[in-house]
Order: structure tokens, then C-alpha cells, then sequence
């Protein structure tokens, strides 16, 4: 797989969003191409907002079979998050704080969702910089949806005291998403935001995926997992942690969290893809963790 660089005009901001935020938004655009109605997940803005170029169909991760199952896993953990925050809106909850927002767009498309609840974006400043840039350029610089927030996951300081700053309030329970994140942290950093998430106030929900070791995988899926960590590491995101299920709920746990739930991707596929025809699936390579406070 090659890393594909970002176009950008003279007054955008330097940086810009990470190579698996873009293939991200482009598996997303490509669902809407390739795979057969209904859909599971609709999003062009993040297609809009990466500017690829003609020629993004032909890169090697966006094969239209070869990586089907990794498209299928994307929209299905968006399509996921998104239907859990308008759940818990509908109870009252309204934060919404992404962990390594990338090139989400939620707050752009849902706008019966940002009208009652306030999002929050957690994310490294220049990558911030570069989003809020492409989205004011698309006509989307919303003052106030989202709120960034800049910060660094390896860092002694915690991303509820930045966010703090912006507004969010701890003491209020939030939906706090952290998708496509976990496998670039360390144990330690993953164990952190554990802890200040448990930490919030009561009702909080926190969704988290996570990607299981590969002997776990179903064996057709190993070969492909290998070569996206062989990508991954050469674009300088390299993966940190691999976590079993039980695992990840023995972190939970152990943080406080006092109800928790595997979303597995064959649970994923019963609830998204049981009707569909053409054999689309989510992958195994992630699953997904629902803790609550």
C-alpha cells in the first residue's frame, strides 16, 4: 500500500490528517460507490474534505474485494456510534466527545443530532487546524460544531481538563467514542483514558474499538491484517496494542466501568448486513467495547 499525500492550497495550514484518517473517509465514499443499497453508513463530506484527486479509486487499499470486509467494518462502527448517541440523546445526554476525531463528520451531517447535542472533537492541534480549514473552504465553519480540541494521547496532561476548558462539563454524562484509536496507544495510554472516562459522572457511556491479536482472527483475515500493520508501521502510525476480548473488558473493569459489553463483528454483521445480498461483512480485525459509568 502506498501513502497517498493530502493536496493543499498555499494559505491551508501545514500538517494534515492522518493517512489511516483519509483511508477512512475514502472506505466510507467507496461504500457509497461500490457496495449495493441500503446502505449501511452515507457520508460524502469526508471525501469532499480529503480532495484526492481522480485517480484515489486505483490505490491498493481501496481494491474494491481485497478490502471489502475492512470498508464494512468502518461503516459499520460509524453507523454504530452514531445510532448510540442518538439513543442516549434521546434520554437526555448531550455531549459527545470523539476520541481521535480525524476526518469525522458527524457533526456536519447531523444536524438534528448537533442541534441538541454539543460535540467534541480530540485531536492533535495540526491535524485540528487542517480540518477546520477544508471545512470552512466547503462552507461547514460552523463557529461552535465542533468544539476542538487540541491534544497529544501520550501525554501526562488528560483530555478531560482541555476539554474542560471548551466547555464540556465532567459532571454531566457524555457519549465518549474512541474509534480507530486504541491499536496506535500504548497499554498504558489505553489504560489511562479508561480511567478518566470511568471517572466521569454517571450515565457516561464510552465506545471503544479495538483490534483482537491475529492468531484470533478468522484465518482468512490474517494475511490482510499483517499487511495493514506492514502499512501502518511504514506511514510512522505503527500498532502498539493488539487486545483480546477479555482483555479489554478485564481494563474496563478494573477502571471502574459497571456495565460492560463485546460488540463482536459477527454481532455487527446480524444487526447491519443479515439482509443483504451481496456477502458484505464487517472483519473480525476489530471489534467493539460499550462501557458505562
Amino acid at each position: 500500500m502506498t501513502r497517498t499525500p493530502v493536496s493543499r492550497s498555499k494559505s491551508q495550514p501545514a500538517g494534515g490528517p492522518d493517512p489511516t484518517a483519509v483511508r477512512t473517509a475514502l472506505w466510507r465514499a467507496l461504500h457509497l460507490e461500490l457496495d449495493l443499497p441500503p446502505h449501511i453508513f452515507e457520508d460524502r463530506l469526508g471525501l469532499q474534505l480529503v480532495e484526492p484527486g481522480g485517480s484515489w479509486r486505483q490505490r491498493p487499499d481501496m481494491h474494491p474485494t481485497r478490502t471489502a470486509r475492512a470498508r464494512a467494518s468502518i461503516v459499520a462502527r460509524a453507523r454504530f456510534v452514531e445510532d448510540l448517541v442518538e439513543e442516549e440523546a434521546r434520554r437526555g445526554v448531550d455531549q459527545y466527545v470523539l476520541l481521535g476525531a480525524g476526518l469525522d463528520t458527524c457533526a456536519q451531517r447531523r444536524p438534528d443530532l448537533a442541534d441538541r447535542v454539543r460535540f467534541f472533537e480530540v485531536d492533535p492541534p495540526a491535524s485540528q487546524d487542517w480540518k477546520r480549514h477544508r471545512l470552512e473552504a466547503l462552507g461547514h465553519g460552523h463557529p461552535t460544531r465542533p468544539c476542538f480540541i487540541p491534544f497529544d494521547f501520550e501525554s501526562d496532561q488528560t483530555w478531560v481538563q482541555a476539554a474542560a476548558l471548551q466547555g464540556f462539563a465532567p459532571d454531566r454524562p457524555s457519549v465518549v467514542a474512541a474509534l480507530g484509536v486504541c491499536m496506535y496507544l500504548t497499554r498504558e495510554a489505553i489504560r489511562r483514558t479508561l480511567d478518566q472516562v470511568a471517572a466521569l459522572a454517571q450515565g457516561t457511556v464510552l465506545v471503544m474499538t479495538f483490534h483482537p491479536p491475529l492468531e484470533q482472527l478468522e484465518p482468512q483475515e490474517r494475511g490482510s491484517q499483517e499487511a495493514t500493520m506492514r502499512y501502518a508501521a511504514a506511514a510512522g502510525t505503527p500498532f502498539l496494542s493488539l487486545l483480546a476480548p477479555k482483555e479489554v473488558l478485564d481494563l474496563a473493569r478494573g477502571a471502574g466501568f459497571r456495565d460492560l459489553a463485546h460488540v463482536s463483528s459477527a454481532q455487527l454483521a446480524t444487526r447491519y448486513f443479515q439482509s443483504r445480498t451481496d456477502g458484505l461483512r464487517p472483519s473480525s480485525a476489530e471489534e467493539i467495547l460499550v462501557a458505562r459509568v
